[in-house]
């Protein structure tokens, strides 16, 4: 699925750096920004884009604006208020306790999921917590850790968010079952060919603490619908 690179990482945390210190002023309403132009829109994206790859900071509004405020200085050459070298160590801890904490919050919102989920007529909890509540029944066989399969499904978070989804692309997918989340390497073992089931995973059996940032946080329980539709596909 997704994933974020250390190169892009470590560009971003620059950025963000330049904020570290300092404050701004209160200042009257402005207007509301229009996007009038397709370069409008792309500058907005950027905006959208950086904000998603520093979510792991869950930034409060006084904190955001030092951060805007750093950017600001920087893309005007004003003279640093901090040397960037010397905070970067700070705002790399400052980073790995947020995403502790929110981490953390996630999985506590995870773990009634999948005790609600275990609970459900049909369902069937695993010794690592993943739970497989078939859909529907199939007549096929089943595969083995070691087999390719071919697959539609749906992702989502606890929430409802569709995080991905072979459905809206119109195209099953193919992979080796060993090489993938553990979840489904558990969980689709547990179908038949031709079933369709739905895998709740704690983040454990999923991503993890670091999650898939943007669109997946860490710590999250998922949830997924499976329809096995081919063993040894390619």
């Amino acid at each position: 699925m997704l994933h974020e690179s250390r190169a892009r990482w470590s560009a971003l945390v620059g950025v963000v750096a330049l904020g570290a210190l300092g404050c701004r002023h209160a200042e009257p309403a402005k207007p509301a920004l229009e996007l009038k132009t397709e370069e409008d829109k792309a500058f907005y994206g950027l905006g959208l884009d950086i904000g998603r790859s520093i979510a792991v900071f869950a930034l409060q509004p006084a904190e955001l604006e030092l951060v805007k405020l750093g950017l600001s200085d920087s893309v005007g050459s004003v003279p640093p208020k901090v040397d960037l070298e010397t905070i970067r160590p700070q705002l790399m801890d400052l980073a790995r306790k947020r995403s502790q904490a929110k981490s953390e919050s996630e999985k506590q919102k995870g773990k009634a999921s999948v005790e609600q989920a275990a609970k459900e007529p049909g369902a069937e909890q695993l010794p690592s917590g993943v739970v497989v509540k078939s859909l529907r029944p199939g007549t096929g066989a089943s595969p083995t850790a070691a087999d390719t399969v071919k697959v539609h499904y749906e992702g989502r978070l606890v929430d409802g968010t569709v995080f991905d989804s072979s459905y809206k692309r119109n195209e099953p997918a193919s992979f080796p079952l060993n090489g993938v989340v553990p979840c489904w390497t558990q969980g689709l073992q547990k179908m038949k060919v031709g079933e369709k089931a739905q895998l709740t995973c704690p983040s454990d059996a999923a991503y993890g603490d670091e999650g898939r940032p943007p669109t997946i946080p860490g710590g999250a329980t998922l949830v997924f619908d499976v329809e096995l539709l081919e063993i040894g596909a390619q």
